[in-house]
């Protein structure tokens, strides 16, 4: 268990770092998670780490700290109304709207991967249907970590089991010791970067839709907004968002418009009529 005084700090750290809050309740978690990490870094104790973490003026210490505490709860399919809206509709739709130009897909805080590979399956599935979507898909996390897990596209047994069709677990992965191994193709098939939810998007360009499910909640309501702001911003004119089930837009934020589950930005008319 963290000492008061460690969790203030920890928690401010973090938050300033992430923006993602932690409460009291998750003091202890937030030992238990950190051990590993004290461990790698050579202390004996976690109060060690947190101290360092302190004087150490690079900051690197904190990064990893927060890193490590970052809730990663994900998983394939997680949400199907989203993906079913995203090969009947919305795909189609930013298709049409594109034209010729490629379709931009971003994952927002994608964690170990799952959701942005569910993206690339529906994508494959479309191809095999006949039809042609020229799709670019990014996905973006704060932490290297779970990037790291996400780029291997090694997932355990419980994972594939979590959401994944057993049609597409053969359709897509195979085996490789004890765990199963995502397929090459789909493995190009999305570009993973690190990326702060808390800074302005602009390096990564625009995109016609853009999924940040299950991630607004670890946020407090002025870094909710400042969060949305930014996403609204590397959104084209008439793309949509998808947050996760029973989340919303909170209420004075007017840069897009809810609607049946999907937030869309203005401007879909001018664009389809151009």
């Amino acid at each position: 268990m963290l000492t008061e005084a460690e969790f203030v700090l920890t928690a401010r750290e973090v938050k300033a770092r992430t923006g993602a809050m932690i409460t009291r309740e998750m003091s202890g978690p937030a030992a238990v998670r950190l051990q590993p990490l004290a461990r790698r870094e050579g202390f004996v104790s976690v109060s060690e780490l947190i101290a360092a973490a302190r004087i150490r003026p690079d900051g690197a210490l904190w990064n990893a700290i927060a890193d490590n505490l970052i809730q990663s709860e994900t998983r394939f399919f997680r949400d199907k109304p989203n993906f079913e809206a995203l090969r009947k509709t919305l795909l189609p739709e930013a298709m049409q709207r594109r034209g010729h130009e490629r379709v931009r897909i971003w994952s927002a805080g994608c964690s170990t991967g799952q959701e942005a590979y569910s993206i690339a399956m529906i994508v494959d599935d479309m191809r095999s249907e006949g039809l042609n979507p020229q799709v670019d898909i990014l996905a973006t996390d704060f932490s290297e970590r779970l990037l790291d897990k996400a780029r291997s596209g090694l997932y355990t047994q419980f994972e594939v089991q979590r959401g994944l069709p057993i049609r597409k677990l053969i359709a897509f992965f195979e085996k490789a010791g004890d765990l199963w191994r995502i397929s090459d193709r789909l493995r190009a098939a999305v570009k993973f970067e690190r990326h702060n939810l808390l800074h302005h998007p602009g390096q990564l360009g625009q995109f016609d839709i853009v999924i940040l499910a299950h991630v607004l909640t670890c946020f407090d309501e002025p870094i909710r907004l400042a969060v949305l702001e930014h996403v609204a911003g590397a959104m084209a004119p008439g793309a949509v968002l998808l947050l996760g089930a029973g989340e919303t837009l909170p209420e004075g934020f007017t840069q897009l418009t809810l609607e049946n589950g999907v937030a869309r930005k203005p401007g879909a008319a001018q664009v389809a009529a151009a």
